[in-house]
């Protein structure tokens, strides 16, 4: 086997370069050492088998990772010098399925390396449209590369890798199930369609934890808030997802200013209760404009107008920003007048409307 280059150039009658056509010649300055795979064909099979066997591997490893994702309890762990406690699904999801991924690795650049042709072929830059020979041309060289790659040859490693291939994805889908965990009794409508808001349920200030008044807030004033009791359920286990769907803004601004609200009288004179999570893909938004009354998305620019019932002006959100109805108590406290009419967040599948 030797390296090819591309043929010269050639002249045409006026003595002016034209482009050669596309083909390959030796070049002696290249030397090629053959390997022992080439010279001898129980090596080459030899080789064959060590590919296969990989890519059979690889199966075997997938099976192996969903068969740890559903035995292994996830409470379960184990010790690992250096890292600790970790859990054993986990590891076991890690290696079983890292090996599977090594296997088709290692397989494929074992065959390139011993079974594939490793000549040195060079190849001109030519003109961007080709002539039809030079279409042709580069059809046969296909063929040839495609002969010469052994994948219709070698029957076993097609059969393997093709194999392995189709197990891969498989634990891809499987996993898919740990995207949402339903604790017992509820769905995902009515998880993310309920947050801790009710009637009642006092206003306090995100940071100091203290109760708003209404002289708190200054017109053109914005203070991030939460439900009151939200640190009875710090520790428990969804306390973040309940903090997400409950964070609100409030804004007040002159009641004469306020064009529209998505209720009657859901504002407290001028103060407004919006949600502080993005209709568009979930970012927390405190971004407000006093002047123009616009609340605006860091992430990708989506800009809402509070004083009309928190439309989307600009962006890619395409639902309004959920209003919270607010008053006070008879201690003079802003208390919510019950929970969002809609659910706060992105869209999602379940959701009755857009």
């Amino acid at each position: 086997m030797t390296a090819l280059t591309p043929t010269e150039n050639a002249s045409d009658d006026h003595g002016h370069s034209a482009p050669a056509k596309l083909g390959y010649s030796p070049v002696a300055e290249i030397p090629h050492r053959l390997r022992v795979t080439d010279t001898d064909p129980k090596a080459a099979r030899r080789a064959e088998r060590q590919v296969a066997a990989m890519f059979a591997l690889s199966m075997f490893f997938v099976v192996l990772s969903v068969a740890a994702y559903v035995m292994i309890d996830k409470t379960t762990v184990v010790y690992i010098p250096v890292l600790g406690e970790v859990g054993a699904s986990n590891v076991a999801l890690g290696f079983t399925f890292g090996i599977a991924v090594l296997l088709i690795g290692t397989g494929a650049i074992q065959w390139a390396k011993k079974l594939m042709p490793d000549v040195e072929v060079v190849q001109e830059r030519h003109d961007m449209v080709s002539e039809p020979q030079e279409d042709n041309l580069a059809v046969a060289n296909y063929e040839r590369g495609k002969d010469e790659s052994g994948f219709a040859r070698y029957k076993m490693i097609r059969r393997t890798l093709l194999g392995a291939l189709a197990f891969f994805p498989i634990p891809l889908v499987v996993f898919l199930r740990d995207l949402w965990v339903t604790p017992s009794g509820e769905n995902p409508t009515e998880i993310l369609s309920n947050t801790l808001w009710a009637k009642g349920k006092r206003i306090i200030s995100d940071g100091t934890y203290l109760a708003v008044r209404p002289e708190d807030l200054p017109v053109g004033g914005l203070v991030s808030a939460l439900p009151e009791g939200l640190l009875e359920v710090q520790e428990e286990e969804h306390n973040l997802n309940a903090r997400g769907k409950a964070a609100i803004i409030l804004v007040r601004m002159d009641p004469d200013q306020i064009r529209s609200q998505q209720g009657e009288g859901w504002d407290y004179n001028g103060i407004l209760a919006f949600s502080k999570i993005c209709t568009h893909v979930g970012c927390p938004i405190a971004l407000y404009e006093q002047r123009t009354h616009h609340l605006l998305c860091p992430c990708h620019q989506s800009t809402f107008d509070l004083a009309d019932s928190g439309a989307v002006i600009y962006g890619p959100a395409a639902r309004n920003m959920p209003q919270l109805p607010i008053s006070v108590d008879e201690e003079g406290y802003l208390v919510a007048v019950e929970d969002f009419s809609e659910p706060v967040g992105p869209s999602f599948w379940e959701r009755d409307r857009a």
